[in-house]
Order: structure tokens, then sequence, then C-alpha cells
């Protein structure tokens, strides 16, 4: 199941992060949504793939983050939209920032309580049934689950700094300060930053990705591996998944 992964958010994140760095210099970006950019050798990324002239790119310096934690939510969905929408998948990829190896992964289903019976065009769309949802925990018990890995990963540990990837700003500035709210339930300081890699995508190439991942591959001459709107696969239903929609 990794190995897509690795070669679709691992490869990407590398190329484009470095890529960024590049044209950007040393300006250096804050949280929610601006990106930080990490330092590679023009040996990793000829062994990612990235042909010759990537390989002739100089390292660059250490970057700030140990860790990119890359996310992508699925949730419950309709047309029209149904309210309030709740998410059923949570996963999340441990990053290395140095070596940009994937050294760890959560991920978890969730019962949705409001609307506990998926769409037919849910299903469609992430891949996700019934069954997969059905008797997993809860937003919170996931929540709790997702701090005691964060803890296991030594990622709440002061000297490490970590920060979370995104496909957009919809995840943590939208689905989950929502649905927390909703809830009653409050939200982790560790999701209240984040990187939009669009933005970085942006930055990088001068253009804005209007399809997200889609377009950022077409962009970049990278081929698209698994589905769009899975988080990191279902193997139960026989779909391969990719971690941004």
């Amino acid at each position: 199941m990794l190995a897509p992964l690795q070669t679709g958010a691992a490869r990407f994140s590398s190329y484009l992060l470095s890529r960024a760095r590049k044209v950007l210099g040393s300006h250096l970006f804050s949280p929610c949504g601006v990106p930080e950019f990490c330092s590679i050798s023009t040996r990793k990324l000829a062994a990612h793939g990235f042909g010759a002239s990537m390989a002739a790119m100089v390292s660059f310096p250490p970057q700030r983050y140990h860790y990119f934690l890359v996310l992508d939510f699925e949730a419950t969905c309709d047309k029209p939209q149904i309210h309030p929408q709740e998410i059923i998948e949570f996963p999340i990829l441990k990053l290395n920032g140095r070596t940009m190896e994937i050294e760890s992964t959560f991920h978890m289903y969730v019962q949705p309580v409001v609307h506990p019976q998926l769409t037919p065009f849910c299903t469609e769309l992430t891949g996700i049934i019934q069954a997969m949802v059905d008797g997993q925990p809860s937003l919170q018990q996931v929540l709790e689950r997702v701090d005691e890995w964060m803890a296991k990963e030594g990622l709440l540990d002061p000297n490490v700094k970590s920060i979370f990837v995104t496909c957009g700003d919809w995840d943590l500035k939208v689905m989950l300060p929502g649905q927390c709210q909703y809830l009653g339930l409050p939200v982790a300081d560790y999701f209240k930053q984040w990187i939009n890699l669009k933005k970085a995508y942006s930055f990088a190439m001068g253009c804005w990705p209007k399809n997200g991942l889609l377009d950022m591959n077409k962009g970049l001459s990278l081929q698209h591996i698994g589905r769009p709107h899975s988080g990191i696969g279902h193997p139960e239903n026989q779909h391969p998944g990719l971690l941004f929609r």
C-alpha cells in the first residue's frame, strides 16, 4: 500500500518543496498554508526518478521541520451537500523532512453520527462503503488515538519540529475545526498550523492548480497514481489510494 504513496506523495513532495525553495531562495514561510521547504540532495532526487536535469540541482540548507505530517480527510457528502459533514477517514503519513521517506502512518475510519448512513454519492466519490465505517470509533476517540500516535512517534517532543501538510486549507481550516465545534471537542494546537501544498506549488510554478493534485501532477510531469478522493486507499474495497484530493 505504501509503494504507490511513496511514488505519489513522497516523490511529489520532495520535488515540489525543493523546487519551490530554489525559486524563492532563502525566504521562509509562516504557518497556515505557506510552505517551509526541505533539504534534499541531488543524489536523492535522482534516485526518486526525476532525471538528469533534477540531478544537477544543488543541495539545500537544512529544513527547520524534522517531519511533515501529510494529511487528507474524507468526509460524508452528497449533492446537494449535507450539513454538517463528518470525517469518515483520518489518514496521516509521517514524512522525514531530511530523507523524504515515509516513516510511519496513522489511518482510521470514523463512524459518522449525524448522518450515519453513507450516501451513494459519497461511496462513489471516496470508495468508502458502509461496512468500513460501521462500528468504527467516534471522532473523539480517533482524535485521542491520534494524540497517542503523535506521542509514540516523538512528535510531541518540544525539540522535534513537525507540521501538517494538506492539499488546500479545507481539512484543517474548515472540516476539523467545524466538526469539533459542532461536537463540542477541543482542537489540539498541532492541528492549528499547516502547509498548503497548493500554495507551495503556486509559489514555485507561478500558477494556481485549479484542479488540485491532478493539475500539480500535470504541471510537474508526474504520473498520477491511485484514486482521487481516497485517503490511503481501501483494500477492503479494492481501491488504491492517494493522499490528496
